[in-house]
């Protein structure tokens, strides 16, 4: 094989001068505070057999799509799936993705337009941030969280000024996957109503977690009527693959014919949809989530106990972050965590902002009390 370009080499020779190179392990970790999987679903026997038991009742048995929806690959499953999403998150309609990659990148890479104006939190994940860097429409990001700054930005765009946009979105996520936190959602909600902005939301850390069903953020707070799209993943909580948009049904179809991440790729395969039908059901029912929510407290309260509070971001989600700057140091703690028996991952700069490194804590339902006060303390002695 041919050398790696020198270009190439001096940037892979630049991370491990940083100690920031990414690399692949397959070690496993007996306790499990690094995993998106929330409340335990992608281990769950039940919504394995419910998958199965959905396939031959459907008379289904393909391993695979055959091609993109537009071509071979729409079978009846996906109608059957999406006017699932659509009653379940009170949603005109629902278009299904292969991963929240995609759906955020078909989404912000098509629907601005040249003339348009993008608004976005500067947390914004990297799915959002390439799909706008896509697409002809001016983008400007606003501090994270910060409503007032948005306020201006908007203001100083909006038609009254002579500078103006044709239409203005506004892109935020429900819980931010780095900091675990919040933007004021309904204050948000009626910024954009003030200003007759469209609103983005990606959900991918809230769906599952919060709401009596799990439903996310937006749809608990009653604000699905205000918000132009929304995006869910099911990777995370749900424990499966894919994602959707909830959207109009005019969105839907202008994503159908507009969107490429949608438009050139094999579709997901009907095991895949199966899984997110058989999740779906069992989140309506399980005890996991209220579980969850009992873990989440009990690790806030642990930590306002201890000398560490001042160091983690303030948080209500499944996930909580302790600012720990450096790469060299965060590795290195995490790294007495994951001898001691505890998967906690360092977060590194450039993925975050250098001296905002931090170990990230994912919570899940199956963590137990003894597991979450063994860590704590633990960390309290490292750091």
């Amino acid at each position: 094989m041919k050398k790696l370009p020198a270009k190439l080499q001096q940037k892979i020779d630049h991370r491990k001068a940083n100690n920031a190179l990414r690399e692949l392990h397959t070690k496993k970790v007996p306790v499990d505070f690094s995993s998106n999987d929330y409340l335990g679903f992608s281990k769950s026997k039940s919504i394995f057999n419910e998958s199965h038991r959905f396939l031959t009742g459907h008379d289904i048995f393909l391993n695979g799509a055959t091609g993109s929806r537009l071509l071979s690959g729409n079978h009846n499953l996906f109608t059957i799936i999406e006017a699932m999403l659509s009653g379940f998150h009170n949603s005109d309609a629902a278009l299904l993705f292969n991963s929240g990659y995609d759906a955020n990148i078909g989404f912000f890479s098509s629907v601005p337009q040249r003339g348009d104006l993008i608004l976005y939190d500067e947390y914004s994940h990297a799915s959002i941030r390439d799909g706008i860097s896509m697409c002809h429409a001016k983008a400007y990001k606003f501090k994270h969280n910060d409503l007032s700054a948005l306020e201006r930005l908007m203001r100083r765009y909006s038609k009254s000024d002579t500078a103006s946009y044709d239409h203005i979105y506004i892109v935020t996520e429900s819980v931010f996957s780095m900091d675990g936190d919040s933007p004021d959602l309904a204050a948000l909600s009626s910024l954009c109503k003030t200003y007759n902005a469209f609103l983005v939301v990606d959900e991918a850390h809230a769906i599952g977690v919060f709401g009596e069903r799990g439903e996310g953020l937006i749809q608990s707070l009653g604000l699905e009527p205000s918000v132009f799209a929304r995006i869910v993943t099911y990777g995370k909580a749900l424990g499966c693959h894919g994602a959707a948009i909830l959207c109009s049904e005019a969105l839907k179809q202008y994503l159908i014919n507009f969107s490429r991440s949608f438009i050139y790729t094999t579709a997901l395969p009907p095991h895949s949809l199966a899984t997110i039908q058989a999740s779906y059901n069992a989140l309506i029912h399980t005890v996991n989530r209220k579980t969850l929510q009992d873990n989440i407290q009990l690790f806030k309260t642990r930590v306002s106990s201890t000398k560490l509070k001042p160091i983690f971001i303030e948080s209500f989600s499944a996930i909580h972050c302790c600012i720990i700057p450096g790469n060299s140091r965060v590795k290195s703690i995490a790294k007495h965590l994951q001898e001691s028996g505890f998967d906690v991952k360092p977060i590194l700069s450039p993925t975050v902002p250098k001296g905002q490194e931090r170990l990230r804590f994912c919570l899940h339902a199956y963590n137990t009390e003894k597991e979450i006060m063994e860590v704590l303390q633990l960390l309290t002695t490292f750091v």
